[in-house]
């Protein structure tokens, strides 16, 4: 039995802020994924696929800033690589931006597999 999960309006409007912040910079593949049921730490991945270098940075510095002016704080960075970096925004989001290849090798979606996969038109609304 899955456990459905409501999002309140503050965290909705920072996921949609994320979201759209990945998309603007044509981040591929966003997915956010609700953790709640499965996770006593975390309440949200977001996951955005990215070309290495100049794409990732982009993606990283559109989601910093949109996700500040949604009021979440300044976020640690852990990376950055080439490949993958990670942005933690307290303990209630962490956005991962991944290059394709660091996606389907460490596989999030499929470790955390449990969790509900949040539709966009959820955050979208």
């Amino acid at each position: 039995m899955t456990q459905t999960h409501t999002i309140d309006a503050t965290t909705h409007a920072q996921l949609t802020a994320i979201f759209d912040a990945a998309v603007e910079r044509r981040a591929d593949d966003v997915t956010v994924l609700d953790l709640s049921s499965v996770s006593t730490t975390l309440d949200f991945f977001v996951i955005a696929t990215a070309t290495a270098g100049l794409q990732l940075n982009a993606v990283q510095e559109n989601i910093k800033q949109k996700a500040m002016e949604a009021g979440l704080p300044r976020p640690t960075v852990e990376g950055p690589s080439e490949r993958w970096l990670l942005m933690a925004f307290g303990g209630s989001i962490v956005v991962h931006l991944m290059t394709r290849e660091a996606r389907e090798y460490y596989d999030l979606e499929g470790l955390w597999s449990d969790a509900r996969v949040v539709k966009f038109g959820e955050l979208a609304e």
